[in-house]
């Protein structure tokens, strides 16, 4: 028998695969020793996978590693390997429909699994996308170009750069609108940098994400791409934007301004939300719907101004009780130009970092302090704490999420290291990053359990 048939599978669950006579790709019953059944289709195991389990999907779709030491019976019939390649057919081209560019740097959008190595295999030609999603030709003409192929975590200033100058040069080309595909888990640092490296386009940039990959029934990959490319072909926003899942259901999407935006769950599909503000926009499949007026409009010239610099010795300092000053002390020894501080409260650290913090300042560090509450403003006047603070050069900077204070630090100290320039291109907003004020409506996180919110839960969940 050829070990074709037992497609990565080795040790333990391979055994038990010979001893019933079970093989990859063919529909199956499987009894366990506790009284469970599962039914579906056995699939390969990747050859970085353990050799304990044999993995089946289940007839609802989703996947499932049974341990094969708990597997009292197989029973299987018939074999029909699935073709886990994205289908391809050409892009149709309407002169009647504006033209979008996708750009590629990684992610899950519109992919499947190779169950064999577990790697994802992109789906990215206009012909695969149109492929695998066929609706995206009721919005635009779209080509796609692959800047980079990286899981988000591993982009940097090499890639936003690159990206800035990408999309710098769409725009010079005359397109209607940019599409940006990018990991979910750093999207919204990259939706930051960009918002302060391309400023003023006149048409929409969009980034666009998907927290499931395209082989699950609960994707998100196709409504999200779906959206995107219609915000990015039809919206009057011409803004740097995250958009991604509203509700958890398939309902809508949203908008949100690129310096606002931060990821809140790792698995949720609705795990982008607007901080201290509300979203720009709705969005499904028929109507973009503004939420708020301040927004900058399309234009119809091909100007926007490209800053694309960074300077990568900044880091972020999450501060926590106890904290020691060489924390401080060794970033400064290495060379570091900036630190973002997420301070307590109103913005407050202990007063044994306050040696280390005064030698950060002498040095010609800027260091800059934000809230790790995410909502609300730095006030360091109100405590002494504060503004003791001060007085050893740390700078305040509002409302400013932590990341995009990290975001735009590298930015301004890829421009210049004039500790008093920094100082004002760090406190000047370019895109919405410091808002005067915070609504009533941009700070809501509901208390699960209390009787209110349970039955405001009941009455409107989907």
């Amino acid at each position: 028998m050829n070990e074709d048939t037992f497609k990565g599978y080795r040790g333990a669950a391979l055994e038990v695969l010979k001893k019933f006579d079970a093989h990859v790709w063919s529909d199956a019953v499987i009894k366990t020793c506790e009284g469970a059944e599962f039914v579906g289709r056995i699939l390969p195991r990747s050859i970085t996978s353990d050799d304990k389990h044999i993995v089946v999907k289940l007839i609802t779709g989703y996947n499932v590693g049974i341990a094969s030491s708990k597997i009292v019976d197989i029973k299987s019939e018939g074999k029909k390997e699935a073709i886990y390649h994205v289908p391809e057919k050409e892009f149709p081209f309407d002169p009647k429909k504006p033209n979008v560019t996708l750009l590629g740097t990684g992610g899950t959008i519109a992919s499947r699994l190779d169950y064999r190595t577990g790697a994802v295999i992109p789906a990215f030609s206009p012909g695969e996308l149109y492929g695998s999603v066929p609706e995206l030709a009721d919005y635009c003409n779209l080509d796609t170009k692959k800047l980079y192929g990286v899981f988000s975590e591993n982009m940097g200033p090499e890639q936003w750069i690159g990206l800035a100058k990408a999309i710098g040069e769409e725009i010079r080309n005359g397109v209607k609108g940019i599409v940006v595909g990018h990991g979910t888990d750093t999207l919204h640092h990259t939706a930051a940098v960009l918002s302060f490296m391309v400023q003023n386009p006149p048409v929409p940039i969009i980034m666009v994400g998907s927290q499931r990959s395209s082989d699950r029934p609960s994707s998100d990959a196709a409504l999200n791409l779906m959206h995107a490319v219609k915000a990015a072909a039809e919206s009057d926003i011409a803004e740097v934007m995250v958009c991604m899942f509203g509700p958890t259901s398939d309902s809508y999407g949203l908008l949100h301004r690129g310096t606002r935006v931060r990821k809140m769950h790792s698995s949720y599909r609705s795990t982008f939300r607007t901080i201290g503000d509300i979203p720009i926009a709705m969005i499904d499949r028929k109507e973009i719907t503004p939420l708020r007026d301040d927004y900058k409009h399309r234009r119809y010239d091909r100007d926007a101004t490209i800053i694309p610099t960074f300077d990568d010795r900044v880091a972020i300092v999450y501060y926590y009780p106890n904290m020691k000053p060489d924390i401080i002390d060794s970033l400064v020894d290495n060379g570091y130009k900036g630190i973002v501080i997420a301070g307590t409260g109103l913005g407050h650290m202990n007063k044994p970092l306050y040696p280390a913090l005064k030698r950060a300042n002498e040095k010609g560090v800027a260091v800059f302090m934000t809230v790790q509450t995410l909502w609300g403003y730095v006030q360091m006047y109100v405590y002494e704490t504060g503004r003791e603070m001060l007085q050893l050069g740390i700078v305040p900077l509002d409302n400013m999420l932590p990341e995009v204070a990290y975001m735009k630090l590298g930015w301004a100290l890829g421009q210049t290291e004039d500790l008093d320039e920094v100082r004002k291109i760090m406190t000047t907003p370019v895109n919405g990053e410091i808002t005067p004020r915070e609504p009533s409506n941009g700070y809501l996180i509901y208390q699960g359990g209390v009787p209110e919110v349970e039955a405001f839960i009941a009455g409107n969940q989907k």
